[in-house]
């Protein structure tokens, strides 16, 4: 719901701020005062076309703020044509701000393009008022996507035979040479066999130098009287022996390991050359297959895609084959659920029209019918029909699609209409009229303050409006009005109730002058509209 819109420097508005009501919102006041100029600004906000020329003479730049509770938009277009714009003080592409404006307002009037010429919402407010189920169709629909999935994948994969035996002789390659986590110690056991010698010469050494005669380890066993004997004079020489008892078991550990090692490394030369065969061709699978680089892990797995992609080729045309029967089965499952969706639409579409056509005759279109046609289409995620709403205005005038009527009061009137058969399966929240009584008067701007008011016990509606039958309706009542100070003129909005609702719709009805008839006239009006 929309509970703010400030406006600054657009247009005629110099700086203006409404606050909306939940139900039905009027807006009135003289010509000029700028009434549509704040339509425009909530247009502007969502995603509508930023017009430079509609900076105020004089302003820098205008600004306009859309506050929704939860979500506030914003969006300011420079006097040189620049435009920025926020959501949630977070910058926002006009993209952005039109697609948040599609779910949370529906526009209409002179400049806006209404949802209601859209097929997708004609489709979707059908199914919501006939209660059209598309849970069975949208499994069969999703199980044929998921089957041309597999196809279109497939079909992407390099079938030429060439490349085919190239990934055979790749797969036949890295398979015969085996390689196994057991190669990923490889090369250092290769460097320790092929510097043996060096190295068990020097763990000899280390040994020796550990824990050999007068070694590491012999010298501080042959310290430990001496350390018992300061000790009986200096207490910290106790903590001494026991780190050197510490040392010696660590240093003969460390003896008995270099030891270990040095003897693992008798290697044969028959086993040595065995390993530097076997190095050898790890190292060049890793040069043609990881370019030099990589690990023992990463030639395993290598194998392992290729060995996959080999079997999904040369199983190709038969699994395709497969493939093209599930299709066809899974296309027979889409049409069979589409046709029951069909059959669906086209009965709610027949209640649907008598229920607008009734709805029509209240808003002045005495002779005018509604119709809702089904097209076949080719099946998609919604069905396989094509939804059209069709409105015929005078009896032998060809019925036309809505998005044909030329009249913008034509179209927001028979908008009103739809809106008032389906208001409460609609999902937007706020719904805005701009002059939809226009070019109407007497009786049908009664009824189509009417309906607003039906309209409105669902959903937010603001409603620019000439009509004081329509007016009354209000829940709540803005003026839109305006003054000239300092040579320039200037906008201000006002909540009225009371004296002050009187007094307009008097205006309203007589114009400049408030008479005594005008505004008894609206008093009796009011209390028709806000009482009932």
């Amino acid at each position: 719901m929309l509970q703010r819109l400030s406006v600054s420097n657009l247009a005629v508005v110099e700086k203006a701020e409404a606050e909306f009501a939940p139900g039905l919102n009027v807006l009135t006041g003289e010509t000029g005062a700028g009434k549509s100029v704040l339509m425009g600004a909530l247009e502007l906000v969502l995603g509508g076309r930023a017009d430079p020329s509609a900076v105020r003479e004089g302003a820098k730049e205008a600004e306009v703020e859309a506050d929704f509770g939860d979500i506030v938009a914003r969006r300011v277009v420079s006097a040189n044509g620049h435009s920025r714009a926020w959501i949630n003080d977070e910058a926002a592409s006009v993209s952005d701000l039109r697609e948040l404006g599609r779910k949370l307002v529906d526009i209409h009037g002179p400049r806006s393009n209404q949802l209601l010429l859209e097929e997708s919402f004609q489709r979707r407010t059908l199914d919501a008022y006939g209660k059209v189920g598309l849970k069975g169709y949208s499994a069969a629909w999703e199980a044929l996507s998921r089957v041309r999935g597999e196809i279109a994948a497939l079909a992407d994969v390099d079938s030429d035979e060439d490349a085919l035996d190239l990934l055979r002789y790749q797969v036949n390659e890295l398979e015969e040479a085996g390689i196994t986590t057991d190669d990923e110690d490889l090369a250092e056991r290769h460097a320790a066999a092929a510097h043996a010698e060096e190295i068990v010469e020097a763990a000899n050494e280390i040994t020796e130098a550990l824990g050999g005669d007068r070694g590491a380890a012999d010298i501080l066993v042959g310290l430990r009287p001496k350390f018992a004997a300061v000790s009986k004079h200096l207490s910290e020489a106790a903590a001494w022996a026991s780190e050197a008892e510490d040392l010696t078991v660590r240093i003969q550990e460390l003896s008995r390991s270099v030891a270990d090692a040095a003897a693992k490394l008798d290697v044969d030369p028959g086993e040595f050359a065995e390993m530097d065969e076997r190095l050898g061709v790890v190292n060049r699978l890793k040069r043609k297959y990881l370019k030099g680089g990589g690990a023992i892990a990463d030639l395993i797995s290598l194998l392992a895609s290729k060995k996959a992609k080999l079997e999904a080729l040369e199983g190709r045309d038969e699994r395709l084959a497969k493939l093209r029967d599930e299709e066809k089965a899974a296309l027979d499952a889409v049409k069979a659920a589409g046709a029951a969706v069909t059959k669906a639409r086209k009965a709610s579409g027949a209640k649907l029209a008598k229920a607008i056509t009734r709805e029509l005759v209240d808003l002045g279109f005495l002779q005018a019918k509604f119709s809702v046609r089904i097209d076949a289409a080719e099946p998609g995620p919604s069905g396989c029909d094509a939804v059209v709403y069709l409105f015929e205005p005078n009896p032998g005038e060809s019925a036309r699609p809505l998005a044909d009527i030329a009249s913008s009061g034509e179209i927001a009137r028979v908008m009103l209409a739809v809106k008032g058969v389906i208001a409460a399966h609609d999902e937007t929240g706020t719904l805005v009229f701009d002059e939809i009584d226009a070019n109407i008067g007497g009786e049908a701007g009664r009824v189509v303050g009417e309906k607003m008011r039906a309209v409105a016990r669902h959903r937010q509606v603001i409603a620019i409006t000439h009509l004081p039958q329509s007016a009354v309706f209000g829940d709540r009542h803005l003026v839109v009005s305006k003054s000239v100070s300092g040579g320039r003129t200037r906008t201000r909005i006002a909540s009225v109730d009371g004296e002050d609702r009187v007094k307009e719709i008097a205006r309203m009805l007589g114009g400049e002058k408030l008479t005594t008839v005008a505004r008894r006239h609206a008093e009796e009006m009011l209390k028709l509209g806000v009482g009932s």
